[in-house]
């Protein structure tokens, strides 16, 4: 496999993880915060440098561009990724460390010294010593989830682009806002991309394809009570932080949550609670690789809030259940070739491919189920949504490797 150098890969990570393109789910704007059109705005102006003569970003703030062809009548394919990051843990002033030649060990990170790296949580260290590895300060998330897979696909558009002897098909490239949020392809449809199948870059690690997420619903519980100065408040008084208290305390506590989970098992997940005695509102993740355990993980939630009203007369509990999206496992069994061809290209990448599931979901969960095949490769995320999120250059770079070989391997067929 010809080497094709990835100087610039860095400094392109760098870049975009200083701009803040933290989501907002409360914002009633899309994108739901500015920093993601700043970002697809500079994503559009470096593609065009570049020589993609389409990019262009729409009224909605994603990114649309086509890198042409060079083998005639090779399929489209498309690569995407998400420029917001969690709303979970501030993206705002950014500070990476670059971390040449990793000696081994803990890494303490300078922004704050509590915020420790351990190798016993990331055993992965142990085989990077040598290599580049890049953190936050400590204070803020680092945002390799997702602009290492933007800076991946930047990467691999600009070796493509300088190198027209590589032998590819029109190669489609979309960067999607809100994805955190559940909102990545809220403005996106398969015909628009015009792909056979789409691969996000947005994974763990090196050489891994998942082809199989999560499926989601969100609980929105709403608890109401009554309010009355506590002077007077005996027999009359009914206090919704106290009863949102007892709501949590009786979802499962040994089981089905994300901290006692792992592998194949679901959760529930309160992970927002807010209001006051009048009334509370708790936000609830419920998640199973098999979609009809939802409507019973709803069924408990339910369930419970019954027995609060039972006991505290007075006291309302409404359950909203919105959808989010599901497992993408049948949509992509229909498209063999996209994982078929993704194994090629990590092998002829020198890497050994691994298939893996996602305990979470991605932009390809959703536009699976428009009817795009869309699984997911490794960019070199490690703890997203953490002020401990750490990458790797070298995984990065290993990822660029990969989806240009992927091109080659699609236009081949």
């Amino acid at each position: 496999m010809p080497h094709y150098p990835t100087h610039t890969l860095l400094d392109r990570f760098l870049r975009y993880v200083q701009i803040d393109t933290q989501a907002n789910e409360k914002a009633a704007t899309y994108p739901s915060t500015p920093g993601q059109r700043e970002l697809t705005r500079l994503l559009c102006e470096e593609l065009r440098q570049l020589g993609v003569a389409d990019a262009r970003q729409t009224e909605h703030g994603l990114v649309f561009a086509t890198v042409p062809a060079t083998v005639p009548d090779a399929p489209t394919i498309a690569l995407l990724a998400h420029v917001d990051t969690s709303p979970e843990t501030s993206g705002r002033n950014v500070r990476p460390q670059v971390i040449r030649n990793y000696p081994g060990g803990d890494i303490v990170l300078p922004g704050d010294p509590r915020k420790i790296i351990r190798v016993e949580d990331n055993p992965e260290l142990r085989q990077l010593v040598g290599k580049t590895i890049i953190t936050s300060d400590g204070t803020t998330l680092l945002g390799a989830d997702d602009k290492a897979g933007v800076a991946v696909i930047m990467e691999a558009c600009r070796i493509l682009c300088q190198h027209p002897e590589i032998p590819h098909g029109p190669i489609r490239v979309v960067f999607t806002c809100d994805e955190e949020i559940g909102k990545g392809v809220l403005h996106l449809d398969p015909q628009q991309i015009g792909a056979v199948v789409a691969y996000t870059l947005d994974g763990t690690g090196v050489g891994e394809i998942e082809a199989e997420t999560f499926s989601a619903d969100l609980a929105l519980i709403a608890i109401s009570g009554l309010n009355i100065h506590p002077a007077i408040a005996q027999g009359r008084m009914i206090n919704a932080v106290r009863l949102a208290a007892k709501f949590i305390e009786r979802l499962p506590q040994r089981t089905y949550s994300p901290e006692t989970t792992s592998g194949r098992q679901g959760f529930l997940h309160p992970y927002v609670i807010e209001g006051g005695v009048a009334e509370v509102s708790i936000r609830c993740l419920l998640r199973d690789f098999e979609t009809p355990q939802l409507a019973e993980y709803a069924a408990w939630l339910r369930e419970i809030g019954q027995q609060i009203e039972r006991e505290y007369p007075g006291a309302q509990v409404r359950i909203q259940i919105q959808p989010q999206y599901r497992n993408m496992r049948d949509g992509i069994a229909r498209e063999p070739r996209a994982v078929d061809y993704a194994m090629q290209a990590i092998r002829r990448a020198g890497l050994e491919p691994r298939l893996k599931s996602i305990r979470g979901g991605t932009d390809g969960a959703l536009l699976t189920a428009k009817g795009l095949p869309t699984p997911n490769l490794s960019c070199g995320e490690h703890n997203f949504h953490s002020p401990l999120e750490w990458t790797c250059l070298e995984e990065m770079e290993a990822a660029v490797r990969v989806v240009v070989e992927l091109c080659q391997v699609w236009a081949g067929h």
